[in-house]
């Protein structure tokens, strides 16, 4: 068992090393990360849009200087955490390296290449959920008590990464109440870690108490102008085809925990999938809001088909061979390993515009996926920023507001801020609406808009001038064609007019 250990800590750092050496240099940070960065700064017990444990790593993020090696370790070895819980998985049911190696490779070779690589909560609410399982797997396994005290810390810590954490939950203790193990819910030891995980959790409920519960808000909107537009079939193909070179790992891993005849102990895990699905396609779920339940059906599946392949190992490397071709023809979609240029012409030349998979949240194709366009554009908008605040005197300097209309651009005008000498950056959406100044002057204005009217609007006759001096130029960013706007000489009026708008903003979270 030793060496299988040894294996299994060997895989997870190669795990936690890989996709630094995939990933182009050329990217910047995502736009979501941004957003978690600059939470970093305003540490608290809840934010908008999520809960605040992520703050703390964006915290120490900036303590320790602010790199792309730091922003992606988080990921990272939540990442290979993961791993090595699935992988205690696939030991504790006696499995051995090639189940190890399966693993491995489905880890490698799947959206979670991706995934772990982001600074963004999904990390730790993937490695909570599998967590979660793990210990009432042990519970099952050894009897002891001390694995429900694992389980209820493990989802008030997961409530504190993710609220979706709590569909997980719900899921799991249905999966169990279908089974003969439902007599944990007689144990006093059950109902005390339930009060360990609910009070780990307390501060946050009291911050969105405290705070109208600004989460409802945020899930309104995000039905509104996203999920409403996520097709059930769209889901459970997506289901498929982010794990598309080892999808046949985590089926094999269904079907054992359901119809294994030799181990039925587990079922509960087949059935804490089939209702979380059935969870999110309810509400209309992203696809990638499932992923947390795959890595203990892909710890099964790999324990599982290397067991029945004991007397036939020819099989195992027939398995391989499609996971690795699969695997290097996918890589280009899990990560971005090649410029922005080569990358969509490689796009091109493989019809991926015909697998849905360059679409984005406008229903559309575009030259690069979603997530690689949101790695883009920023510091050339921040230096763009920076030139239309240096034509300023620097008595006009102390009288501008610098505001962007999304999180993505302050995020990034402020992460790349402090090389070009800029003040803060400020916003009204998302959790940026919480940190606008009270009494900031505001003679002058620079604005980041995507909004090719915006010197239409009536609040410009509030400014003796106003232009836009430059724009997002990347073809290949999401923000490309972003206007820089510089706006002098405001009088009391705009004043009054942007006080009014960020006070109708904050009341729509109530």
């Amino acid at each position: 068992m030793k060496n299988y250990n040894k294996l299994l800590y060997a895989l997870a750092l190669l795990r936690l090393v890989l996709p630094y050496l995939l990933q182009n240099p050329v990217y910047e940070p995502h736009r979501d990360e941004f957003l978690y960065l600059a939470e970093g700064n305003h540490v608290a017990w809840g934010f908008m849009e999520v809960p605040p444990m992520l703050s703390i790593f964006a915290w120490l993020t900036h303590l320790l200087g602010g790199g792309m090696f730091w922003i992606k370790l988080w990921p990272s070895l939540f990442g290979a955490a993961t791993f090595i819980v699935a992988g205690k998985i696939v030991l504790s049911q006696g499995g051995r390296s090639f189940a190890l190696w399966l693993l491995f490779l489905s880890f490698t070779f799947s959206v979670y290449l991706r995934l772990f690589f982001l600074f963004q909560p999904n990390p730790p609410e993937v490695f909570f959920w599998t967590m979660m399982v793990y210990s009432i797997i042990r519970y099952i396994q050894t009897g002891k008590n001390r694995w429900l005290y694992v389980f209820g810390v493990a989802v008030g810590l997961g409530m504190l990464s993710k609220y979706s954490v709590a569909f997980y939950t719900v899921s799991l203790l249905a999966g169990v109440l279908l089974t003969k193990y439902r007599t944990i819910f007689i144990s006093k030891h059950f109902w005390l870690a339930a009060l360990a995980g609910f009070i780990i959790f307390l501060p946050n409920l009291l911050w969105q108490y405290h705070h109208q519960f600004p989460v409802f808000h945020h899930m309104r909107e995000l039905q509104q102008t996203q999920l409403q537009y996520i097709s059930p079939l769209s889901f459970l193909s997506d289901q498929l085809l982010m794990f598309a070179p080892c999808f046949f790992v985590w089926l094999a891993g269904l079907y054992y925990v359901f119809f294994s005849r030799n181990e039925k102990r587990f079922r509960f895990a087949g059935w804490a999938y089939v209702f979380v699905i059935i969870i999110l396609l309810i509400g209309r779920g992203k696809n990638y809001y499932a992923l947390g339940a795959y890595p203990v059906l892909l710890a099964f599946g790999a324990y599982y088909l290397e067991h029945i392949t004991i007397a036939k190992k020819m099989w195992r490397y027939i398995m391989m061979v499609p996971i690795f071709i699969l695997g290097f023809v996918f890589l280009p979609l899990l990560l971005p390993i090649y410029e922005p240029a080569k990358l969509a012409a490689f796009y091109q030349k493989m019809g991926i515009n015909k697998t849905g998979l360059l679409k984005w949240e406008d229903l559309k194709n575009h030259p690069l996926p979603q997530d690689f366009s949101d790695m883009l554009g920023w510091e050339e908008m921040t230096k763009k920023v920076a030139a239309a605040y240096r034509s300023l005197s620097p008595a006009e300097q102390q009288q501008t507001l610098i505001f962007c209309n999304n999180y993505g651009m302050a995020g990034a005008v402020n992460y790349y801020g402090r090389k070009y000498g800029l003040p803060e950056a400020y916003s009204d959406n998302a959790s940026f609406l919480y940190w606008l100044p009270e009494n900031k002057p505001m003679t002058n204005l620079i604005l980041v808009t995507e909004d090719t009217d915006e010197l239409a609007h009536d609040y410009i006759r509030f400014f003796k001038s106003a232009q836009f001096t430059d724009s997002v130029t990347n073809v290949y960013a999401r923000e490309y064609g972003d206007f820089i706007m510089l706006a002098k000489g405001a009088d009391e009026r705009f004043t009054r007019f942007f006080h009014q708008k960020i006070a109708e903003d904050k009341a729509e979270m109530k």
